[in-house]
């Protein structure tokens, strides 16, 4: 199985961005092919990475559990559920020269979805396998991870801005994790868009409070700001990016 890594935290902090900073150090490292996986609804983890999102895995399911007591039903007479899943997951992979990505998409809406998202558990672990590296972009409440949908997971790194009510969210987040029973094998705390790189006692008196593991600390870089406004994908920052150079050193710390 892949080295599963989930980076969670509430919207805004940028995890997102060191998201996709990630998987481009995982990919530099050789550490390839990577599968990173949009688990955030509110997420543009494709935007990161420079790519086109055509189907999520949200659709897919919506399309199969639609068509259970359709007359319309997309799915042949002659096939499956399970192998129409299959084949649904396959168009949405997005292929690239050293990762491919799975856009999960929106929760589900209304009625029971717990046989297609059956299907779905296991088509993604039919797929995960042929990976070193899976790398999970998720929202605060992880639902796609709690759900069992994704598979284990072995590296969580939590992500707030510098702020207490920050990392008591956080906190929060580390506490769900310990509720849904997914013991990772580490859980860490990387704080994000701190002024010069350097945390105020408040805050560090706040970590500690949480009982949080800090595996370091990224500073605020107006050049990630420009990018976003400009829509230029973030792994295009340059290589002497104080935000990109400060998250390389984490990683290289954590031997992923």
């Amino acid at each position: 199985m892949a080295h599963v890594i989930a980076v969670a935290g509430k919207g805004g902090v940028g995890k997102t961005t060191l998201c996709g900073l990630m998987i481009q150090y995982l990919c530099e490292k050789g550490k390839t092919p990577v599968l990173a996986v949009d688990a955030d609804a509110n997420s543009n983890l494709n935007e990161v990475l420079g790519v086109e999102v055509e189907m999520t895995l949200g659709e897919v399911r919506e399309d199969v559990e639609r068509s259970a007591d359709s007359k319309n039903s997309k799915i042949p007479p002659s096939m499956s559920k399970a192998d129409y899943m299959e084949m649904m997951v396959n168009r949405c992979l997005i292929e690239e020269d050293d990762f491919d990505m799975l856009v999960m998409g929106r929760t589900q809406g209304k009625g029971c979805y717990c046989f297609v998202n059956g299907l779905l558990q296991a088509q993604l672990q039919k797929l995960t396998p042929n990976y070193p590296y899976l790398v999970v972009d998720n929202e605060a409440g992880m639902e796609h991870i709690s759900r069992g949908i994704l598979p284990k997971v072995d590296t969580i790194i939590l992500v707030s801005d510098c702020s207490r009510r920050g990392v008591q969210a956080v906190g929060r987040i580390r506490d769900l994790i310990k509720e849904c029973n997914l013991n990772p094998s580490s859980v860490g705390l990387i704080v994000n868009r701190a002024p010069q790189g350097v945390l105020n006692q408040g805050t560090q008196e706040e970590i500690e409070k949480q009982g949080l593991t800090l595996l370091g600390v990224l500073p605020q870089d107006e050049t990630v700001y420009e990018f976003d406004c400009e829509g230029k994908p973030t792994v295009e920052l340059p290589a002497d990016s104080p935000v990109r150079k400060a998250l390389y050193d984490i990683l290289d710390k954590l031997n992923l």
